[in-house]
């Protein structure tokens, strides 16, 4: 899809997401979003493109890194419950608990019991979850092995680009076929009816974005809700041009 399209089709996507966080906060729901998936297959962008135009003081990011050592000793599902949203509030997971039926499984991060474990426990979390009123939506980003080489080349060649390859990632190039059997797997035992999995085809990044909003969307109760009309009434005096004290740093114009 060309850039141009793309924009198009998304903004009405963006102003129709911003009614429903109104709608959030309005009826005082929570919503979650669990955002996993292949690697290079696009979870970044389209959490930016999900966040772009939301109040972030309501609409925040959850990526966890590594566990501590104290966080390795707590509950496994227990450093993700502090991270959940509250009313009105929507929470994004950048990976999430199911690091554990992912990464941890196919490099070995975790035993068989832990994994087991998981994946039992797992669904009975993510049921107390919706019976408490939380939304919760869990996306699977697929992207086929040639493209996801396409994309970790172009990582390697572009400086801002590289922060995005971890050793983990370099490392798990050969197990392509390992995730797609850990992923299967995961699906068998998570997807609930309460909380059911949503494979998004992200060998096409803008088009994915897009079909992943409209899913959304198009997956929840009507959240039309009115908003309250804006009225910028006229100055009662001529605009003013902005000061700067001779005592205060200016940043130089360069461009």
């Amino acid at each position: 899809m060309d850039g141009q399209t793309y924009r198009k089709a998304l903004k009405p996507l963006q102003e129709e997401l911003n009614e429903m966080h109104r709608w959030l906060i309005h009826s005082g729901k929570r919503m979650a979003i669990v955002f996993e998936g292949r690697d290079s297959a696009g979870k970044g962008g389209a959490i930016g493109v999900f966040t772009d135009t939301l109040n972030p003081r309501t609409c925040r990011v959850a990526a966890l890194s590594k566990p501590n050592e104290r966080e390795q000793s707590q509950w496994y599902f227990q450093r993700y419950i502090q991270h959940l949203p509250s009313a009105g509030e929507i929470a994004l997971f950048d990976r999430s608990w199911y690091n554990r039926a992912g990464v941890e499984k196919v490099m070995g991060f975790c035993s068989e019991d832990e994994y087991q474990r998981f994946l039992i426990e797992c669904p009975q979390f993510e049921r107390m979850q919706v019976a408490n009123g939380t939304l919760l939506f869990k996306f699977w980003f697929a992207c086929d092995q040639a493209r996801q080489e396409e994309r970790l080349a172009e990582r390697v060649e572009d400086p801002t680009k590289r922060w995005k390859i971890s050793p983990i990632d370099l490392a798990a190039r050969e197990r392509y076929a390992d995730y797609g059997r850990a992923r299967d797997a995961m699906f068998a035992a998570t997807d609930i009816g309460e909380a059911p999995w949503v494979m998004v085809d992200m060998n096409d990044q803008k088009r994915g974005r897009l079909n992943m909003i409209r899913y959304l969307l198009d997956h929840l109760p009507d959240h039309a809700v009115d908003q309250e009309p804006v009225e910028l009434v006229p100055l009662s005096e001529k605009p003013r041009k902005e000061s700067y004290p001779k005592t205060v740093a200016k940043v130089k114009a360069v461009y």
